[in-house]
């Protein structure tokens, strides 16, 4: 039997698209507008419908060299030039260089007869003009209805729309067409949706006295697309689209560690502090110093030579700086060498996509290595927990991706809540420190502890800390009879465990003394010996040197006898005369 190989699969083509330069409006369309086809952008009034395809043609031409014609019905060139110089397009100067056609059609049904069957011919050629004289890639027309309006005769008007789109396939651009929101229907005539490739719904909605603008594609003919609603905002550098799941979980980490501020936390690390990178949360009730403990972080960041920018939510950063500055945490230093920048706001004042949008335009301006916000629990005042957190999981990961280490503060409610947040995102961080009191007899005291921090061993111990005029100090522990004890407690015990060790050190001191006095009467009593002994010695050594001078006397006595009388002769010498 012969084995056949598995067949090697083949790419399947993918539909071409125009990338449309907009921020996150191409992630979503997965990599922008159908090429060479008509995409229909429709809502009500307000939403952003011209400016979207104004940035179109803007950023095709700036970032893809791709001329585009702007064929407006409601607005003259002048009028739309003045409306979008505050973004920072100059589209004046793009027509000088040859790159923008913007033509205005004025159309009115006042100065208009039917006399014979309506058609847009003219438009054709006018349009075909424009394109044709700058070899123009891109067009949007804005609006459809203003071409139609006052017309009664429904049936050629539908007619006309097929073929106006008809005819700028053949031309083979790629259009944008903009028309507002009908009764019940995408738009007004209800047929422009059916023949478009693809459709992109804007809206505007206030929801407790919050305006938000979301986007939806309703449909793309030839590819995938992101099928949720979108929020999307106008800021002074164009249209950005929010996508909620926009980020996959692929980015690089770092293996660098940045300290906490706080020594004595650190050593609660298997590495000695955060990784680089990762997001850090800390929540606590009111009270237990967690902005204290954020700008301790702050400072050490400044310190190291690193660039910090710090969301402040419930203070002026000159009550910050003053506070701060009491417990030996010099932020205004840093502010001023430009390494530390303070975003002071109400989170009322805007929404939570302006929020998000403001950050990521200061990250971009001030590049910094860490971000701290103090504290993202009163997002919640400006957007239900589903969003908070929907905003909150677009924010770490634009941070990881950015390589940039988060610290975020957040209030838990005193109900014995202290490991859970309200916002949800506590599973979405890779450290989580929890600070809380610890009532005592008559008192309450700050504890803090790790509840989890990927990566890296940590302590599992409650730590007291006190906040000092030299800043955060944790203490060490202390076990009594019951388990760790804080404040007076602690106190207490102390004072018994020094007199415990004080006595101690006093029975050893008077066994020291005891053991000195016996060594002395030791070495006295062997000094008394020494001196007998001595004494012995003496005496028998007299006693020697007596018996010897004796004894030598004797002998040189009998040496001086014997000299003195010699011995006697008694046999007479041989001439001695008897």
């Amino acid at each position: 039997m012969q084995e056949h190989s598995p067949s090697v699969a083949t790419a399947l083509p993918k539909l071409p698209k125009s990338p449309t330069g907009i921020e996150g409006l191409d992630e979503i369309t997965e990599g922008g507008l159908p090429q060479g086809r008509p995409t229909l952008i429709c809502g009500s009034a307000g939403c952003g419908k011209t400016l979207m395809g104004i940035e179109f043609l803007v950023r095709g031409i700036q970032n893809y060299n791709e001329p585009g014609v702007l064929m407006a019905f409601e607005e003259t060139a002048s009028e739309l030039a003045a409306n979008v110089a505050s973004l920072g397009f100059d589209l004046p100067d793009l027509q000088a260089q040859k790159m923008l056609r913007v033509d205005h059609v004025h159309v009115d049904r006042s100065e208009i007869e039917e006399t014979g069957e309506y058609d847009l011919e003219g438009l054709f050629i006018r349009l075909g003009h424009a394109i044709d004289s700058i070899g123009a890639k891109r067009v949007v027309l804005d609006t459809i209805e203003a071409l139609f309006s006052g017309f009664p005769n429904q049936g050629v008007l539908r007619s006309e729309i097929r073929r106006l789109f008809r005819w700028l396939k053949d031309k083979g651009v790629t259009t944008i067409i903009t028309a507002e929101r009908g009764d019940g229907t995408l738009t007004r005539q209800g047929l422009e949706e059916y023949v478009s490739d693809c459709v992109i719904l804007l809206d505007n909605r206030v929801i407790d006295q919050i305006t938000t603008r979301r986007l939806r594609i309703v449909k793309y003919r030839g590819s995938t697309h992101g099928t949720n609603e979108y929020p999307y905002l106008i800021t002074e550098d164009g249209i950005s689209v929010l996508p909620v799941t926009s980020l996959q979980l692929d980015h690089p980490v770092s293996d660098n560690i940045m300290s906490s501020g706080v020594p004595a936390l650190d050593e609660m690390f298997g590495r000695r502090g955060f990784y680089q990178g990762s997001s850090v949360l800390i929540t606590g009730t009111a009270g237990t110093a967690k902005t204290t403990l954020a700008a301790s972080f702050a400072e050490k960041v400044c310190q190291q030579g690193q660039r910090c920018l710090l969301f402040a939510f419930e203070e002026a950063p000159q009550q910050l700086l003053r506070n701060m500055k009491s417990v030996n945490i010099d932020l205004a230093s840093h502010v001023a060498s430009g390494l530390l920048r303070i975003e002071a706001s109400r989170p009322t004042i805007n929404g939570l996509e302006q929020h998000l949008v403001t950050l990521h335009r200061l990250v971009k301006e001030f590049r910094p290595d860490a971000i701290v916000i103090d504290p993202i629990t009163n997002l919640v005042s400006v957007g239900n927990t589903a969003e908070v957190r929907s905003m909150l999981t677009r924010l770490i990961d634009f941070l990881k991706v950015s390589g940039i280490t988060a610290l975020f503060t957040a209030l838990v409610s005193g109900r014995g809540q202290h490991e859970m947040t309200d916002e949800g995102v506590s599973s979405l961080v890779d450290t989580w420190v929890s600070v809380r009191d610890l009532e005592g007899i008559g008192e309450r005291n700050r504890g803090l502890s790790i509840l989890k921090s990927r990566g890296m061993a940590h302590s599992n111990q409650v730590r007291e800390f006190v906040v000092t005029e030299h800043g955060i100090k944790l203490l060490d522990v202390v076990v009594g009879p019951i388990g760790i004890v804080t404040g007076a407690s602690r106190l207490t015990q102390q004072l018994q465990e020094q007199a415990q060790t004080l006595a101690a050190q006093q029975e050893t001191d008077r066994r020291d003394r005891e053991l000195e006095r016996r060594r002395r009467v030791l070495e006295a009593n062997i000094a008394n010996l020494r001196t007998e002994f001595e004494s012995v010695e003496e005496e028998l050594r007299q006693i020697n040197t007596e018996a010897q001078n004796r004894q030598e006397t004797l002998t040189s006595g009998n040496l001086r006898i014997g000299a003195a009388n010699p011995p006697r002769r008694d046999t007479p010498a041989p001439d001695e005369k008897v």
